[in-house]
């Protein structure tokens, strides 16, 4: 086996826009091959998705990523997301501005983006900063991640 790679369903049609977008926000990011679904008129499984994304390929930061218009009856949830390990507070700022768009999924550096994907952004040490029940129960009132916080809890 080569790779686990992620597969991204977007229900609202617009899997182009969201990838375009992520590309933009991650270093190391390229949209590989995006593919349309024909005119519906060849097929009626097709009925209203002519010129939307059936298959798209893409990389964020290196890792390879699947997406497409799945229509309106997928939408993401919580059950999934995707953890940003940052390395300073300086990414997790940056990751927070770009990718927080629904202000009351904000918790423990859980975010929304505004396509509906839930994301982890945390430090990538956030188990050397949880040792105490003091710093746990902090990150716990946290909505970002404020690594001098926690540190300072530990102390």
């Amino acid at each position: 086996m080569k790779k686990i790679v992620p597969s991204l369903w977007f229900g609202d049609n617009n899997c182009e826009e969201a990838i375009n977008y992520y590309v933009s926000v991650f270093p190391n990011s390229e949209i590989l091959k995006i593919e349309k679904y024909p005119d519906e008129s060849l097929d009626e499984h097709f009925k209203g998705m002519a010129g939307k994304v059936i298959t798209a390929e893409f990389t964020l930061n290196g890792q390879k990523f699947l997406a497409l218009d799945g229509g309106p009856i997928y939408h993401f949830n919580e059950a999934i997301s995707m953890t940003i390990e940052c390395e300073n507070q300086e990414e997790i700022d940056y990751y927070w501005e770009k990718l927080s768009h629904v202000k009351e999924a904000e918790q423990c550096g859980w975010v929304k983006d505004k396509f509906g994907l839930s994301w982890q952004i945390v430090p990538y040490n956030m188990g050397e900063l949880l040792k105490t029940d003091a710093q746990i129960q902090l990150m716990m009132k946290m909505k970002k991640i404020i690594i001098k916080d926690l540190e300072e809890a530990g102390s």
